[in-house]
């Protein structure tokens, strides 16, 4: 960094900086011996000209290729989406270049966390029971249940709502109208609601909008989703609630799961709507089964495990411009340390991969891989041209608006999380991962379709960088949440478990950051802590159907 932490330079070739903070019209910079004078003002997060641009030029960023001029633009002019626009350079495998030299591991070489052992030799960090509908038509039911399940067993949230709500409605009926109205504050509590089973970390439900009406090829995906959601190392059990006349037959889920692994015995309970008497008989022998099914599971006890037994996927939203500088870097970082003692961990969203695919590919290790990740990454952005789309139309206002103009720009910084150490493995969506090491996965860009696809190829931690503010998680993957600066952490303490602002501010180094990180991870993973998306119940799952998302 320099003229004290005011701007920074990413890497050496790159001809624009990153404003650290809100820089003036007429401020002078000094970078390399170059003396600049910003000839606009320079939001935070935002980038900078080093040189007078002519149109089509080559804008650097990360090292690599991530725009073009799109008129000639000054020196010390602010970048926008309207003198720059999305390029990357062409990719292709030139055989495995990585000379990967792996961080220090030495104090956590020998640290384990307690989870919870699987039969199959895999180890979750949570113990949860899940209830999965092979149809939309279902969901009903299980939102009824988990009502009845929730309250009773001591997995709902405590909110303030209701009790503003009811101050609302008690003033109407007394006075015909809310405009004079304060609703009194609401008040924090530590008080904890009691548990009947404290080996069950809770009762999460699978709920979408699939299952029938859309293609076979849709049931098909989802039958697979489904499958490795119930064969995943955090769930300790599964209630499948169908119809009995979708898409999505049972059996072929059965088929699945058995597909996926020959030695499943979790307990399974499966009660379909169309051979019960009524509905009341279908929810109340579900609930029945189910709670014996959790006395069943309550029995797993968490036991210590080696770091080789985790598996973290990474992912970022409501990227700023603070992300591939902060909060991604210092979780590759982690990546990089989970990796060397013998874990695995998954870089997915492959649209936000677009214009860092050549430095994954070279950090490939088997040509067959980088050809698979080249096919999926080709495909997958020809389906998005073919209806007016594109990996570079992937930033959103929001990204733009703190400083992400191209998607480029976007990607180098995003691939920073899957840290610097070979691919092992390319997966399509719902592949499982079986290589220690890093993996590459294919899914969306979109928060929730991202995290719903990584636990599926088998996360059992999801680290989820935001410069923004995201409020999301994942029903059977405990989501620790990263804000890319302190301001956010600050603003949105309720969502924010980790803070790497001070890597923006120069309190704290990359390796710091991702050391405390890694530590964090091994807490959760423990179950010692409970991350905020958890805490909140944000358990948002949502089926990718392999069609045109970013």
């Amino acid at each position: 960094m320099n003229e004290k932490s005011k701007v920074i330079s990413i890497h050496p070739s790159d001809n624009v900086l990153v404003a650290l903070e809100d820089l003036s019209a007429g401020s002078v910079i000094t970078h390399q011996g170059i003396t600049i004078t910003l000839v606009e003002d320079i939001p935070a997060k935002h980038k900078f000209f080093l040189q007078d641009m002519p149109a089509g030029n080559s804008v650097i960023m990360y090292g690599v290729l991530v725009g073009k001029t799109l008129q000639a633009t000054s020196c010390g002019s602010l970048m926008t989406v309207n003198n720059t626009a999305h390029a990357a350079a062409p990719y292709g495998w030139k055989g495995d270049a990585n000379k990967w030299v792996p961080p220090d591991v030495t104090q956590f070489t020998n640290r384990t966390f307690t989870g919870y052992h699987r039969s199959d030799g895999r180890v979750g960090t949570a113990n949860y029971w899940i209830f999965i509908p092979t149809v939309f038509c279902e969901n009903r039911n299980l939102d009824v249940i988990r009502e009845a399940l929730h309250d009773q067993l001591g997995y709902s949230v405590t909110h303030p709502y209701r009790h503003q709500t009811r101050q609302l409605v008690d003033h109407f009926i007394q006075q015909g109208n809310v405009d004079d109205f304060e609703l009194s504050p609401v008040i924090a509590t530590d008080k904890k609601v009691r548990r009947l089973f404290k080996n069950v970390d809770g009762i999460k439900f699978l709920n979408h909008q699939g299952g029938c009406g859309g293609t076979r090829q849709d049931a098909a995906t989802l039958s697979s989703l489904l499958a490795a959601y119930a064969d995943h190392p955090n769930v300790g059990g599964i209630t499948l609630l169908s119809l009995g006349c979708q898409h999505l037959q049972v059996d072929q889920l059965l088929t699945d799961i058995r597909k996926r692994n020959s030695a499943f015995d979790k307990p399974l309970l499966v009660f379909e709507q169309q051979q019960s008497h009524s509905e009341e008989q279908l929810i109340g022998d579900a609930i029945l089964a189910t709670f014996k099914g959790l006395i069943a599971i309550n029995q797993m006890e968490r036991k210590p495990a080696p770091l080789s037994q985790l598996c973290i996927g990474v992912k970022c939203g409501g990227s700023d411009g603070f992300s591939g500088i902060s909060a991604n870097p210092a979780v590759g970082y982690c990546a990089d340390l989970l990796v060397a003692l013998g874990g695995k961990v998954l870089l997915a969203e492959f649209p936000e991969l677009c214009g860092a695919e050549q430095q994954l590919i070279d950090r490939t290790i088997e040509k067959s891989h980088a050809e698979k990740f080249i096919q999926l990454m080709e495909e997958y952005n020809h389906a998005a041209q073919r209806v007016g789309s594109g990996f570079d139309m992937n930033p959103s206002p929001g990204n733009i608006r703190d400083g992400l103009i191209t998607d480029a720009m976007k990607s180098n910084g995003a691939a920073l999380k899957g840290g610097t150490s070979p691919v092992v493995d390319v997966l399509d969506y719902t592949e499982q991962a079986t290589r220690p090491g890093l993996s590459l996965v294919c899914t969306p860009g979109n928060d929730v379709e991202a995290t719903t696809g990584k636990a599926a190829s088998g996360a059992t931690l999801i680290l989820f960088t935001t410069g923004l503010g995201t409020p999301t998680g994942n029903p059977v993957c405990p989501t620790i949440k990263i804000s890319t600066h302190s301001a956010l952490a600050r603003r949105m303490p309720d969502l924010i478990d980790i803070d790497t602002g001070g890597i923006i501010s120069g309190e704290k180094t990359i390796q710091q950051m991702g050391e405390e990180i890694m530590e964090f991870c091994i807490q959760v993973a423990s179950g010692n802590i409970l991350p905020k998306a958890v805490l909140l119940n944000q358990d948002d799952f949502i089926p990718w159907k392999r069609g045109v998302s970013l």
